[in-house]
């Protein structure tokens, strides 16, 4: 089943996010919370109160929430926000460790640790994320009552 997804990640991370994101697991046309450089740029102008309304409308339908956990994703109070909000909105949620995804420089990060409790955390290259990346996607809706 196709589903909305919105993906979560501090945006230091982008090239590992968008490894994850063009993976061709979920279908292109599902995939929420990507922004490219201009407009982040431009949204963050605007200040807080724009950035909650960014995201509070890309999460709008949708029905799983995929945090990509990075060196310093703890840090992000935005990705707790997207996270925050996700539960409220009863989305399921994943995290995925993507700190040893290979950036476009070829490095490789630690991860921060980043968990959500009572949620599933998966490490994308030891659990083989591009295989069963719609697998853990699937099993979060259903595990959230998402059918």
């Amino acid at each position: 089943m196709a589903r909305k997804v919105f993906f979560s990640f501090k945006y230091d991370d982008v090239d590992r996010a968008m490894n994850v994101r063009n993976s061709n697991v979920i279908q292109a046309a599902a995939k929420y919370g990507f922004i490219d450089k201009a407009e982040f740029e431009e949204v963050q102008r605007k200040g807080e109160a724009a950035i909650k309304s960014w995201i509070d409308g890309q999460l709008v339908g949708t029905t799983v929430t995929v945090v990509l956990v990075g060196a310093n994703t703890n840090k992000s109070k935005w990705v707790k926000y997207e996270i925050d909000q996700s539960i409220a909105r009863g989305n399921g949620l994943l995290t995925i460790d993507i700190s040893q995804i290979s950036n476009l420089r070829q490095q490789t990060s630690s991860c921060c640790g980043l968990t959500v409790t009572g949620y599933k955390h998966y490490l994308w290259n030891k659990d083989s994320g591009r295989e069963n990346l719609g697998k853990w996607v699937e099993d979060a809706a259903k595990a959230a009552g998402k059918v």
